[in-house]
């Protein structure tokens, strides 16, 4: 589990046959083989590390749901260590599971995404997201896309502030909003159809 609160931006050194490398210094600081590390969003499994780089097995699954599969050499990454116990939750609860790929529509401050019609139900006015591992707060919703404001410091130390219109970011939308809507399914579904649920029925 993550915060959503990048902690490096790192570079990506080498990138083929299934295994990711890349440089970085902050996050290998107290670093094991098999610690999850979030890479853009995507959790991935330390699988090898030296002083300055760690190295990542990427399955075909993660390269079709995400856009790593278009993480050339020299492209930054936004880092994250996996969430300890003591830490403070200074973002919200992020899994590093990609929910689908977006597109940027306009740059920061005011970054605007279109994202995947399936994702539109779960992302909300003050909702969380998640953007290529940054979480962040949903202003706006709208048909297709959403938008959030990127402060100054959250531009300068991830990704976001170089991206630009036609770039893809992984989206990862609030895990919360997921179980809610799933449990919520079947109530919703007997009201659409001119049902009603009386106190105390259990759910369909």
């Amino acid at each position: 589990m993550f915060t959503g609160i990048v902690e490096e931006m790192g570079v990506v050194q080498a990138f083929g046959d299934g295994r990711l490398r890349i440089g970085a210094t902050t996050v290998l600081g107290d670093v094991h083989l098999g610690d999850s590390i979030a890479v853009n969003g995507c959790c991935l499994t330390v699988v090898a590390f030296g002083d300055d780089w760690w190295e990542a097995d990427v399955s075909d699954e993660t390269l079709a749901r995400t856009s790593l599969a278009r993480a050339g050499v020299g492209h930054g990454v936004n880092l994250e260590r996996a969430v300890r116990v003591q830490d403070r939750l200074g973002g919200h609860i992020v899994q590093g599971h990609v929910d689908g790929v977006g597109e940027i529509v306009a740059p920061v401050p005011d970054l605007r995404v279109r994202v995947p019609e399936r994702l539109v139900p779960y992302l909300v006015e003050k909702g969380s997201v998640t953007i290529d591992g940054v979480s962040l707060t949903v202003v706006v919703p709208a048909a297709d896309e959403f938008t959030v404001a990127v402060i100054p410091h959250t531009s300068a130390v991830t990704t976001l502030g170089s991206k630009q219109p036609g770039d893809v970011v992984n989206v990862e939308v609030d895990v919360l909003a997921k179980y809610v809507a799933r449990l919520a399914g079947p109530y919703a579904a007997v009201l659409a159809a001119g049902g009603g649920l009386d106190a105390g029925e259990p759910a369909p």
